[in-house]
């Protein structure tokens, strides 16, 4: 009988280089393999699980969720979607919300949510930074700056642009009255882990307050807790006008959302905006868990308290290994080492030692823990990875 992996072979578009890891459960921060191994989880899902695996107020929410309905057509005003949102606002203070499916979907319905705010304006340039990635939907793409993702996918949406990451020059030679926004991660994911300059954020909201275009941050792997404030643009001092969120916020479960102030949120009137599945009512109940999590169990505190602990570890080892390790940067529970070697070396070694990280922009291993990391599993992780530079 052919194993999953040599299924995998003959069944999908070949888009993904999996793990040579056969997962048959996860609880806490492990997952285990048919073979009874357990690694401990230090990327979790990508920013998805920042409660871990199995996560008993998680499931719960489920399960009553589906005893009741599972979907109902947005034609219906739905308890879970209105109990989700009611948090979430309280706690963003931005004035609406859309669900979606996913954190691209979540960034197309920004980029069109901008395009009509900029309609009757006027405006229609839409800029993105360098080295982003906002999702692979044709949208996104026109934001997104890096070449691999978007080879062979032109052409892209007119009137998009990139301005060089952290470069106040380029930003200001770019934007003039008509930009109608700038998208933003403000700590880059994907990119390798870079945090926007304060130098930078000053010049973009002095330049925002001159033209009066849109600030649109990109939370969807840096919001809901993860950097130990709920969003990382409160670490760089900006106030955008949209925010957009998906991973961690549907515990596992499909869901993304794009959050506005009263004067964007104004522009989406009656059916020019919408959704089959986006706001599942069961994905809403499981996001209502994660956040009362996050935010009132205390998870968030955590969540800086890890980062806390590991940048010093991370920096520990960079005063030991200063040939192999060049920067430590990130916030919380989102945190780049970044090496001058291939990582992909230093992440397959870890995972034959059970723990398991990702790799990303060829050199940085991304460090993505749950919030419910303890000190313990946050130690063993550091002297795997000691071990192993050591080694090197």
């Amino acid at each position: 009988m052919p194993t999953v992996f040599e299924l995998e072979q003959s069944l999908f578009f070949q888009t993904y280089k999996r793990l040579p890891v056969d997962v048959i459960e996860g609880h806490g921060c492990y997952l285990t393999d048919r073979q009874g191994k357990r690694y401990l989880d230090f990327f979790g899902g990508l920013a998805v699980n920042a409660l871990g695996y199995g996560h008993p107020r998680i499931l719960e929410a489920i399960r009553a969720q589906t005893e009741r309905y599972v979907h109902l057509s947005n034609f219906f005003v739905q308890e879970p979607q209105v109990r989700l949102a009611e948090k979430l606002l309280e706690v963003s203070r931005f004035s609406r919300v859309f669900f979606t499916n996913s954190g691209t979907e979540a960034v197309e319905g920004a980029i069109k949510l901008a395009r009509k705010w900029g309609a009757k304006r006027g405006k229609k340039q839409l800029l993105g930074l360098s080295n982003s990635f906002h999702g692979r939907t044709m949208g996104a793409l026109s934001l997104t700056e890096r070449p691999k993702y978007r080879e062979g996918y032109e052409p892209f949406l007119p009137n998009t642009d990139h301005i060089r990451f952290n470069d106040a020059q380029d930003l200001r030679s770019k934007i003039n009255g008509e930009t109608l926004a700038v998208f933003f991660e403000p700590i880059q994911g994907e990119g390798g882990l870079n945090v926007l300059s304060r130098e930078f954020c000053d010049e973009l909201s002095a330049l925002q307050k001159k033209h009066g275009f849109l600030l649109v941050a990109d939370e969807i792997q840096s919001g809901m807790g993860r950097t130990g404030r709920f969003f990382g643009y409160q670490h760089v001092g900006l106030r955008p006008d949209v925010v957009v969120v998906a991973k961690a916020i549907g515990g596992g479960l499909p869901l993304g959302a794009f959050l506005g102030t009263e004067e964007v949120a104004s522009v989406l009137t009656f059916g020019v905006h919408g959704t089959t599945f986006g706001g599942n009512p069961v994905a809403c109940a499981a996001g209502r868990a994660v956040l009362d999590e996050i935010v009132d169990g205390g998870l968030m505190k955590r969540a800086e308290e890890i980062g806390v602990r590991l940048i010093a570890a991370f920096r520990g080892l960079q005063q030991r290994y200063p040939k192999l390790i060049s920067d430590v940067r990130g916030f919380g529970c989102m945190l780049g080492v970044e090496l001058s070697v291939e990582g992909q070396l230093v992440v397959d070694r870890l995972m034959d030692r059970g723990i398991l990280v990702n790799c990303t922009n060829t050199k940085v291993l991304r460090f993505l823990p749950p919030y419910i990391a303890t000190d313990e599993e946050c130690d063993k992780v550091i002297a795997e990875l000691d071990a192993i530079l050591a080694s090197l």
